[in-house]
């Protein structure tokens, strides 16, 4: 009879390392969201809007955001219009002149003459939350402009709010000489100004009339101390389960 070695038995496979602790997977989620507070917290801030003056028309006790721009737009006689300087965003939200003085009340010394028409303006130059830094805004007003009869808007109000100042584009920038610089600036959330293209304007003081310090902001290092703290957590708990 012969004798047979029996065979070796097959190794048990080798135990599948037990499963990452449930803390370090939660940790893991938090730092990840730890990085995205972060890079918000470096983000550029959101622009408030523009300031600039807006033109409006007058239908009875109603304002509305005109159409067309004062170069352009050829008022009736009779009609009242209006110009307000304020920082918008755009003309949903823009404010509108203030006062309640009708045609009748804004043009009651300025006789008809033929060939002429009287155009109703009211002047509003805004409040010193919206002035740039270093400027009052003067009390608004009102005037009446007896123009020709195929006059502009633009064209009244050069008749009796000079000087008038525009920018290349023929974006209407002064009324009376105010504001003595800009035109149709970007403003900052934090009160910064920036010129039309983006670049930082001359005038970047805030609205409490202190520049920025161009220190970091308080949610970069929130975010950067968040990071630090949960990167340390996730490693001493990777640590201590290499050493169980």
């Amino acid at each position: 009879m012969t004798y047979r070695r029996p065979r070796a038995l097959p190794a048990p496979p080798a135990a599948s390392p037990p499963a990452m602790p449930s803390a370090l997977s939660a940790l893991s989620v938090l730092l990840l969201a730890a990085v995205f507070l972060l890079a918000a917290g470096v983000a550029p801030a959101q622009a408030a809007g523009y300031r600039y003056w807006s033109f409006w028309d007058r239908d009875g006790a109603r304002w509305t955001y005109a159409t067309q721009g004062p170069s352009t737009a050829r008022p009736a006689d009779g009609d009242v219009q209006g110009f307000r300087f304020a920082v918008s965003q755009d003309s949903q939200d823009a404010a509108r002149p203030r006062g309640t003085a009708d045609f009748a009340a804004i043009c009651s010394g300025t006789p008809a003459r033929d060939g002429a028409k009287r155009v109703a303006l009211v002047l509003d130059f805004g409040t010193r939350a919206d002035a740039p830094s270093g400027e009052t805004p003067p009390a608004p007003r009102t005037a009446c402009a007896r123009v020709p009869s195929n006059a502009t808007t633009a064209e009244a109000l050069a008749a009796v709010a000079k000087p008038l100042r525009y920018d290349t584009n023929a974006l209407l920038c002064a009324i009376s000489g105010y504001p003595r610089q800009g035109c149709g600036e970007q403003v900052s959330s934090d009160g910064g100004a920036k010129a039309p293209g983006g670049e930082p304007a001359s005038d970047t003081a805030g609205t409490d009339g202190r520049k920025d310090d161009g220190g970091p902001s308080v949610g970069l290092v929130a975010g950067g101390a968040v990071v630090v703290v949960l990167a340390g957590a996730a490693l001493w708990q990777a640590r201590r389960r290499r050493n169980a």
